[in-house]
């Protein structure tokens, strides 16, 4: 099915908040450059992430990985932001990170004005019921030795002081809900399909009313069509609840839809961010264009092809200049000695590129 796309009309416009204007540059200490952030959503964004840095140890060298260096970003009631780049480029590691699941190096985690970031394990389980994660994989996500219907009311037990009997039949209109027959609930996952054990992730998602969804790749292993119906599913879940919805995908023209917002990565750094319909249309940074370039045309037809040359910079030993220069097709001396910052483009994007505007 080459060339599907979802349909606007479905996946297209979801109601969020507006991002006209207000955005404005903001330093990041471990880096040097600068973040971009709207201080006017501060008082409606359910998010905020400033200058979020994770390292990890190499496990025979002791040599430092940055996995994320130095991210900022919000996210509003309602909204659904995109994370996309290439293997490696840190996004399942900022999903985690927000969800505790990992502990920050550095930087703030702001949710619902609390700063999580250094929160201990046991206030952090505080946060279960509000911030919840969908992972790629449901087959490794669910224990196989439970039930469905177990398994769904696994996280009422943890978090809503339901008793036994008003817990069933919160299972039951959960399974409803994301679509799945009440007969699978007295079966295993072996049993289902991987369409159905995602409905079932996802009803473990939503079964405590989060405000926040992180959803790392969550259609990634399931076929095109019902790719589509899971896609249905999240959009109406979100306009019914009003949650919030970090989406962590390879699949752009699904990010293109679902999105609000798209954040691109490359080595742990954001190089663009804005409005989906602009970063998709107007590419502004290298990186971006050379992704979207590499995607199947929706037309049938593809245009130039955006040629990356050279080798991806290790993560032990990242260059001193802009971490793309070793592959950017336009890329000047001056790439090589300083390393970009976020620089607005109009009042609601920005890229890190010393050569915004050349083609």
């Amino acid at each position: 099915m080459v060339g599907w796309r979802p349909s606007p009309r479905r996946y297209g416009r979801f109601p969020g908040p507006t991002l006209a204007a207000g955005w404005t540059p903001v330093k990041l200490a471990e880096s040097g450059g600068i973040g971009y952030r709207r201080p006017a959503m501060a008082e409606t964004a359910l998010l905020t992430v400033d200058n979020l840095t994770k390292r990890f140890r190499a496990p025979l060298s002791g040599d430092t990985i940055f996995a994320v260096n130095g991210v900022s970003f919000s996210l509003g009631v309602g909204e659904t932001v995109g994370l996309v780049g290439e293997s490696g480029s840190g996004k399942s590691t900022i999903g985690r990170a927000i969800a505790r699941l990992l502990t920050p190096s550095e930087g703030a985690v702001v949710f619902a004005g609390e700063d999580i970031a250094r929160w201990s394990t046991a206030q952090c389980r505080t946060l279960r019921d509000k911030i919840q994660i969908v992972f790629q994989n449901p087959w490794g996500a669910l224990n196989p030795r439970m039930r469905i219907g177990r398994l769904i009311e696994e996280p009422l037990k943890l978090h809503s002081g339901l008793d036994g009997g008003a817990r069933r039949q919160r299972v039951e209109a959960l399974a409803d809900r994301v679509r799945l027959s009440r007969e699978a609930l007295d079966r295993f996952p072996h049993e289902l399909s991987g369409g159905q054990l995602q409905r079932v992730c996802i009803a473990r998602a939503i079964a405590t009313k989060p405000r926040l969804i992180i959803l790392d790749e969550p259609t990634s292993s399931l076929d095109l069509s019902v790719r589509a119906d899971i896609l249905d599913l999240l959009a109406e879940l979100q306009r019914e609840t009003g949650a919030a919805m970090l989406f962590i995908s390879h699949d752009l023209e699904t990010v293109r839809f679902i999105s609000h917002r798209v954040l691109v990565l490359y080595l742990g750094r954001i190089v663009e961010m804005g409005p989906s319909q602009r970063v998709f249309e107007r590419p502004a940074h290298p990186y971006t264009r050379a992704l979207l370039s590499a995607r199947l045309p929706v037309s049938g037809r593809r245009g130039d092809r955006v040629r990356l040359e050279g080798e991806i910079p290790s993560p032990l030993n990242l260059p001193k200049g802009c971490v793309f220069a070793s592959r950017c097709p336009i890329a000047i001396a001056d790439c090589l000695q300083r390393s970009p910052g976020l620089d607005p483009i109009g009042a609601d994007s920005a890229a890190a590129c010393f050569r915004l505007g050349v083609v």
